[in-house]
Parts: structure tokens; C-alpha cells; sequence
């Protein structure tokens, strides 16, 4: 694969029942299912779904039901059981996301969550969240940070950013963002898909990358701050052997490398966006 495809590959977790997208349930299965038959099929991820909604998409799917990689959304008091039901039953369920910001019960969800499942638990982008922190760690899970919504206060500041990525860097803990990220250079973008709705500054993912690659390899947090909050795409450039901003580069072992064992994904309720982008900057 090229250095943008080792980028971008199983990136885009589809979260189209979300908002601003807000789809149907039927909708949202025909663009995913349409979305890995296409030639980009390589950047989509999972499906994500809320726990109470999986006999529904068990109707609704019927003998596509194969076609789909599952992540759950659940609540802190989640019925595990129905995810092994589910399982057994033969849905691909592969992982599991729970907003929880408490290190006790983070330990205690952890243990209840049927084994063989990743588990991910959001945490806010703040100080209150290093206990949380150790306790996915200690629990082997992994963190989910939420970069953005549909209102410009729903987007943390490049500073919060930097520190929660040298937070989970230090503790070398894997993590997936969610939200905000539908462009891979940070801009002024609508956040929302109706006319005359609210505009506003949405970070980028691959700005996201660089500066996890940084801060990961002990880089200066400064200089993540700056790739983090770069606007210009041509102070990129990929290649089919790496990837370079300004005086910093990345090899494609090295991009393979972080998608392991740091930064593993995007929940996005668009999955045609981030790729137009990429191919109208002639990246993809």
C-alpha cells in the first residue's frame, strides 16, 4: 500500500445514526454495506450502534448481516449479556465503546465485558481524566477521545488536545477519536449538513496523526501543537513511501507502526467526505 493508504487503511468507523449526519437505520446499513464495495473499501472501519438497536439491525441487515464489523455503543450499565447473545448468534460484534469517566467502574465494566471484545471508554479531554487513564490502562482497554460535535464549543482547544495526546502517549495506551473529524487539514468548515447552519474550526485528522506520531516517538510538545494546528495543505506531502510535513517525516513501516499501537481509529458519520477531501488534494 502506499503511505496514504497505510494511513487511512480500516480508519473510518462509520457513525452514520449519529449526528450531524442523523440517518435512518436502513440508510445508514445501505451506505456501509455500498461503501465496501467501492474502490476505497480498505478505509472503512466498523458499524457503530447503539446496544439497544442490535435486533434491529439483525432485521434490518437480514442476509447482509455478514457484511458488517460491529462496534457497540453502551452505557455504563450495559446488559452484557446481550452482546454474547448476540455473538453467539453469529453478529460481528468487535468492539465495544462506553463513556465512563470513573477508574472504579471503568475496572468493573471491564471485567463484565464478554471476553474477546476491545474495549474502549471515552474520557473527557481535561485534568480530571489521568485516573481514568491508568485505569484503561490496567484494565486493557483502550481510550476514546471526542474531538467535535455539531456546535464549535463541542471542539476542544488545540491545547487540551496536545496534552490529552502526550497523556495517552506516556502511558503508551491505545486510543481512537470520535467526532469533528471529517477533513483531513484542519479548516473552517459547516458543522452541521443543513443550510445557513453553524460554521466553525474543525480539526483535521491528519494533523491528529502527525502530532500522535510526535508526541509517541517523546517529540517536543510544541512542535505538536504546531502540526496539530497547521491549515495549509500544501505543507504536506505524501508519497508512496512516506509522508512529510515541513522538516518532519514518516516513513510507511512508521505509519503502519502507529495505526497498531496508537492510533487506531475514527468514529465518523460520514465516510465520503474524508476520502473526497484526500482526492481533491490528490492524496488518494
Amino acid at each position: 500500500m502506499s503511505a496514504v493508504e497505510t494511513l487511512i487503511a480500516g480508519l473510518f468507523d462509520y457513525a452514520g445514526l449519529y449526528p450531524p449526519a442523523g440517518l435512518s437505520l436502513r440508510s445508514a446499513v445501505d451506505n456501509y454495506l455500498e461503501y465496501s464495495r467501492t474502490k476505497h473499501a480498505s478505509a472503512l472501519g466498523r458499524f457503530i450502534i447503539d446496544i439497544d438497536r442490535l435486533d434491529e439491525l439483525r432485521s434490518v441487515c437480514s442476509d447482509s448481516i455478514d457484511a458488517l464489523r460491529v462496534s457497540v455503543i453502551a452505557p455504563e450499565d450495559g446488559n452484557w449479556e446481550v452482546l454474547a447473545r448476540q455473538i453467539d448468534a453469529g453478529l460481528r460484534i468487535e468492539t465495544v465503546e462506553v463513556k465512563c469517566n470513573r477508574a472504579s467502574a471503568i475496572e468493573q465494566i471491564a471485567r463484565r465485558i464478554p471476553s474477546g471484545l476491545v474495549s474502549y471508554f471515552e474520557i473527557p479531554i481535561n485534568e480530571s481524566s489521568h485516573a481514568a487513564l491508568e485505569a484503561i490502562r490496567s484494565a486493557g482497554a483502550r481510550a476514546k477521545i471526542r474531538m467535535g460535535g455539531v456546535v464549535s464549543e463541542a471542539f476542544p482547544s488545540v491545547p487540551d488536545v496536545i496534552q490529552m495526546l502526550s497523556k495517552l502517549a506516556n502511558l503508551r495506551l491505545l486510543f481512537k477519536a470520535t467526532a469533528g473529524l471529517h477533513h483531513p487539514v484542519r479548516s473552517l468548515r459547516p458543522l452541521t449538513y443543513q443550510p445557513q447552519g453553524p460554521t466553525g474550526v474543525m480539526h483535521g485528522f491528519v494533523n491528529l496523526w502527525c502530532a500522535a506520531a510526535l508526541l509517541y516517538a517523546d517529540g517536543d510538545a510544541e512542535d505538536a501543537r504546531c502540526v496539530f494546528s497547521e491549515e495549509d495543505p500544501a505543507a504536506w506531502h505524501l508519497a508512496a513511501d512516506g509522508l512529510r510535513w515541513r522538516n518532519w517525516s514518516w516513513s510507511a513501516d512508521q505509519l503502519t507502526s502507529l495505526r497498531q499501537n496508537f492510533f487506531i481509529g475514527i468514529g465518523s458519520c460520514s465516510f465520503e467526505e474524508p476520502i473526497r477531501d484526500l482526492e481533491s488534494l490528490g492524496w488518494l
